[in-house]
């Protein structure tokens, strides 16, 4: 039989039955509407065969939509009692058997995935969203592509280019990886609490060479690090720390390095802050 998905009453039902309370805390907004669930599925371009990892399925609304495309999942859950309910859920709702797999773990910790997913999908609450991204994409080289709902000024940030008001630390770390852009808003009216604030999906795919090795990967974010530790400051003065220890030392690197000692580390990007972290005394 062809998966069905999840309708209103069934998520309320769902959480009654694991005595789960949806809470700000835990960022669990969970999504009702079939509409949007199947949306963000396309906007990913999941196809059939394709294996899909998942992060914090919750109750399993998006989880179907994706089966339902005909994709493997490997779902990532830290709530042991939706961890365990997700299979039941997914036999109940036309699910062939051996095309969900749950990892009852904390995001952040994961260090291995079964069936060595391609494409994430996800809907991630904001307190641990671009950490969550980062460690997945570091972790998991073989994850090519992605889309994920995160509150709007997340989304912002992992979109925004060099120069933008909202460009910081996340957009370029998430930069070393592949281009990252919007992709879509979200109604409030769509989640089960209805939240406070605005959802976009943002989409990525991961440069099909490696920028740099681990190594050339630590130095670079080190220097990011730096640069927006303290916002708005020129770089001679912001990395001076890191580069040397004093103004004049980050000066001299950051002139071998092609870039203006005065600039502000709001407007570089990820190829300047490479080049830095190529000739600075880290």
């Amino acid at each position: 039989m062809p998966v069905q998905l999840l309708g209103a009453g069934q998520i309320r039902a769902l959480a009654a039955e694991l005595d789960v309370t949806p809470t700000k805390k835990l960022g669990q907004n969970f999504v009702v509407d079939a509409n949007t669930v199947r949306k963000i599925v396309h906007v990913a371009g999941v196809r059939a065969g394709e294996r899909v990892v998942e992060i914090g399925p919750g109750l399993g609304s998006l989880t179907l939509a994706i089966l339902e495309a005909g994709a493997d999942v490997t779902a990532v859950e830290i709530d042991h009692r939706l961890a365990g309910r997700l299979p039941e859920t997914a036999r109940e709702h036309g699910v062939a058997a051996g095309a969900l797999e749950v990892v009852c773990a904390d995001a952040l910790r994961v260090s291995a995935l079964p069936g060595e997913p391609s494409v994430l999908v996800a809907n991630l609450p904001y307190n641990v969203s671009v950490p969550v991204l980062l460690h997945f994409l570091e972790t998991f080289p073989h994850l090519q592509r992605g889309v994920v709902m995160v509150q709007a000024e997340v989304g912002e940030r992992l979109a925004a280019p060099p120069g933008s008001k909202v460009y910081g630390s996340p957009s370029a770390k998430a930069a070393w990886y592949g281009p990252w852009r919007l992709a879509g808003t979200v109604s409030r009216q769509v989640f089960w609490p209805v939240p406070n604030v605005d959802s976009v999906l943002v989409a990525f795919s991961r440069d099909s060479e490696p920028r740099g090795t681990e190594e050339e990967r630590l130095r670079t974010f080190a220097v990011v690090d730096a640069a927006f530790r303290q916002r708005r400051k020129m770089l001679r003065q912001a990395l001076a720390e890191t580069l040397g220890g004093t103004s004049a030392t980050a000066s001299a690197v950051l002139e071998a390095a092609g870039v203006p000692a005065t600039a502000r580390g709001e407007e570089l990007s990820i190829d300047d802050f490479q080049r830095i972290a190529q000739v600075a005394p880290l």
